[in-house]
């Protein structure tokens, strides 16, 4: 069962000709179930049986940031409570009955009827939720609530963020083209253009004390920072002050930057090391301008409640049933193996730093992307284990044994077409990525 870190609204209903007094007890267990979990609760768990008490319920939890409602059938009850806590609260919904084990006598309950009429009216009316029949303090249960409520995060971060884009896509590279109205209608992500000249303007400008100090707390990271082109390095954590400035000025959810060959011709160093170091600042940037690729770094994001960086895959070992995923060096340090002490580095074809060289610590690991490989938006996700290795190129890889054969999941990268980015964050979070898909209905494909 997860420890939560999300916020959930408890409206629990029922009809007083069932049995009242044991609807408030399986209600203030399921509330316990819940704190237990570690959800924040809001909403005292008092019984619901009237249309007035729902009605007074939904406008004190719609004034609260919830990630999810839980409408607790505690009896049986006709769906027009349920239809009003849904008519006024736009967070993701779980309908949840406790099993009624057969007496022989009174039906005390009969909760499952009554989320079945809740699930009706919510069906008809076009409302996506989730049906749970178990006990409150079932373990499955409660990680599907977490997963819904991760979405409903998830959901909340896109709707309304904004997403930057600092310079054009490169020639060749139509997986990093942006469709901005059709994300914001299919997410709410909305995108928001700058200038690369000028980016390199605030860069140039920024304040040397701002840059020093970065380059201070790095040196804790990076043994060999002041081996590496002084100047080089600090026009890249000049570029990371100066993006870090602007998603705070501009109130910027992610980045999605033009790195190549502008930072290197133009500025006269890398941009990987300013975009691992945003990520780590949970401002998720996406290189080459993949704006789709910084929307689904920023979904990650808000669903792991960790940092995210995208990929490229470059190797795949079918003996070994392993793929190497890597990108030049911009995974944020927090993803650095303990047993391998980072190093800052040049780029392998441009010889400028800063970059950061690791691979990437083992462990269970998510992936994600939005693509439009089709023509329309779908949720790619997949899973694996990150395996304990050693570096396989410069800049930050990791070997990674897919949860499906790796033939088979290269077959579907290459069969589908699918972008070259793959959005990658720590932790097994598939069932909130499914969630998030049918709140916002995405089709699924998966790797």
């Amino acid at each position: 069962m997860p420890v939560s870190d999300l916020t959930v609204g408890f409206a629990p209903v029922a009809r007083t000709t069932f049995d009242i007094p044991l609807a408030a007890e399986l209600a203030r267990r399921m509330r316990a179930a819940l704190v237990g979990a570690g959800f924040t609760v809001i909403g005292d768990g008092a019984l619901l049986t009237t249309l007035d008490e729902a009605r007074a319920a939904a406008g004190t939890l719609s004034a609260a940031s919830l990630d999810a409602l839980l409408i607790f059938q505690a009896t049986f009850a006709d769906s027009t409570l349920v239809t009003a806590l849904a008519a006024e609260i736009g967070a993701p919904l779980a309908l949840w009955a406790v099993p009624e084990a057969p007496t022989g006598g009174r039906l005390r309950a009969n909760a499952l009827c009554g989320i079945m009429l809740g699930g009706h009216a919510l069906r008809r009316a076009g409302r996506a939720y989730e049906a749970v029949y178990a006990g409150p303090d079932d373990p499955a249960a409660l990680s599907r609530l977490d997963a819904l409520a991760r979405a409903g995060r998830a959901q909340r971060a896109l709707s309304g963020a904004r997403i930057g884009r600092i310079g054009a896509h490169p020639d060749g590279f139509e997986t990093c083209i942006p469709h901005a109205e059709a994300l914001r209608e299919t997410l709410g992500v909305r995108l928001v253009q700058f200038d690369l000249d000028t980016l390199f303007e605030q860069a140039r400008a920024a304040d040397p004390a701002a840059v020093e100090a970065v380059a201070d707390a790095l040196r804790g990271a990076l043994a060999n920072l002041d081996a590496l082109d002084a100047p080089a390095t600090r026009g890249t954590l000049a570029a990371y002050v100066a993006l870090r400035d602007l998603a705070a000025q501009e109130g910027l959810a992610g980045l999605a930057v033009r790195c190549w060959p502008q930072f290197f011709t133009e500025l006269g160093c890398a941009a990987c090391g300013a975009l691992s170091l945003l990520s780590d600042q949970r401002v998720p940037a996406s290189c080459e301008t993949d704006v789709n690729g910084a929307s689904t770094l920023l979904l990650l994001q808000a669903i792991s409640g960790g940092p995210a960086f995208d990929v490229d895959v470059v190797s795949v070992d079918f003996e070994a049933d392993t793929t190497v995923v890597w990108h030049c060096g911009k995974a944020p340090l927090s993803m650095a193996d303990p047993a391998f002490a980072p190093r800052g580095t040049v780029h392998s074809n441009r010889l400028k730093p800063l970059l950061m060289e690791f691979p990437l610590k083992p462990g269970r690991v998510t992936l994600a992307r939005l693509s439009e490989a089709d023509g329309a938006f779908r949720l790619v996700i997949g899973a694996g284990e990150m395996l304990a290795a050693p570096p396989s190129f410069g800049g930050t890889s990791g070997v990674l044994r897919f949860d499906r054969p790796a033939r088979a999941v290269l077959e579907t990268l290459l069969g589908e077409g699918l972008e070259h980015h793959l959005a990658l964050t720590y932790g097994d979070h598939l069932d909130a990525l499914l969630a998030f898909a049918r709140l916002v209905d995405l089709p699924v494909l998966r790797l």
